[in-house]
Formats: structure tokens, C-alpha cells, sequence
């Protein structure tokens, strides 16, 4: 049976942390939505070594806190942009880029669907021949929202992120790492105004 130890609040580096001991190999770690730390740790790790542990990740603690304090509090704003507004965004782009993935498609679009989601800026379901973005992507600048379409488009061709996935990104947006960085850059209404375009 595998039965784990009531959660006890402990100390480390700066760190709070409720650890729990059940029958796991290794010290785990996590932060929670909330942005309070969970650690579980085999029964016999002495507590001197799991305070280790913990006070050893004390910097990675609390820049993963930041972020994870910051997903949240981004998910519970309101978006600024109505799904027919973000649809009609994703729709001119996909359009765009249809024809590079024409002849994969069968000369057939794919179905754009709109909604909100944590963790994810799209995903492609090939078999359905359906590409689902987040409502929230409408926020960030024209060129990420092209480079979010365009990596689900490549899925079509590749349902995975091998070097052939990433091959054919890159051959479409040579720059597609600069544009995939400003997804994680704040959201404000300056910046999803983005004035220059690609040329697809």
C-alpha cells in the first residue's frame, strides 16, 4: 500500500516549503498554482539533505514563482479581445499561410477554433484536420500570432517537434525564435498593434 506521511511545513534558504514523505526514488519538487512549494522525498532522506535540496534551488524557486504568480494573475484578466475579433485575426493569417501547406492539406483548409486556454498558444489535431488557437494570442504582437499559426500549420507535416518539424518552420520565418519570444513578453495594447508584417 502506498501510504505517505501527513504534509509538515519546514525552512530552508529562504524557502518555505511543505514536504511530504510517501514512496517516491528521488526529491521531488514543484510550485503550485498559488505559488506555494511541495517537495515529497523518500522516508529515509534525512531532513538535513532535503533542506539542501531545497535551499540548492532557492533562485530557480523564486524566479518559477514569479512566473507562476504571473500565468495566473494573466489568466484571470480579461482578455481584451472578443472571439470574433481574434477569429477574424486568425483566419487573415491562416489564409496567408494556407498555401505554403496546400498541397499536405490536400488543397483543403483546415478549421480554426477559438478558445481559452492555460498552458498552450495553439494546437493542431491533424486527423481532424483542425487547428485550435488561444483567445489570449490575439493580445501579442501580429508577428508571434504568425508564428504560432505557422508552428501549428507545420504540424501537418510533422506531429512532433523533431529537427524536420523545426526545419520547416524555419525555412517559412527564418527569425521565428525572435518572434517566439515575444510571446512571453507582458501583453499591452501598444504592443499588439505590430506595424510590420511579414511576408509569407
Amino acid at each position: 500500500m502506498n501510504q505517505k506521511e501527513a504534509p509538515r511545513q519546514r525552512s530552508a534558504g529562504g524557502v518555505c516549503y511543505e514536504l511530504t514523505r510517501k514512496r517516491v526514488k528521488n526529491i521531488n519538487l514543484r510550485i503550485r498554482r498559488d505559488g506555494s512549494v511541495a517537495v515529497s522525498a523518500p522516508r529515509r532522506t534525512p531532513f538535513a539533505q532535503i533542506d539542501a535540496f531545497v535551499a540548492g534551488r532557492a533562485a530557480w524557486i523564486a524566479e518559477a514563482r514569479t512566473q507562476v504568480l504571473a500565468a495566473e494573475a494573466e489568466a484571470a484578466r480579461p482578455c481584451t479581445v472578443s472571439r470574433e475579433e481574434a477569429l477574424a485575426l486568425f483566419t487573415e493569417i491562416s489564409e496567408a499561410v494556407f498555401p505554403l501547406f496546400a498541397g499536405v492539406l490536400d488543397g483543403r483548409r483546415p478549421v480554426l477554433k477559438v478558445r481559452q486556454m492555460k498552458t498552450r498558444w495553439g494546437v493542431c489535431a491533424p486527423a481532424k484536420r483542425q487547428i485550435t488557437l488561444n483567445l489570449r494570442l490575439a493580445e501579442k504582437p501580429r508577428a508571434a500570432v504568425e508564428y504560432v499559426v505557422l508552428h501549428e500549420y507545420a504540424h501537418f507535416v510533422h506531429p512532433n517537434h523533431s529537427p524536420a518539424f523545426w526545419a520547416v518552420v524555419a525555412r517559412v520565418l527564418p527569425d521565428y525564435k525572435a518572434r517566439r519570444a515575444l510571446l512571453k513578453a507582458p501583453t499591452s495594447a501598444e504592443q499588439g498593434k505590430c506595424k510590420k508584417e511579414i511576408q509569407m
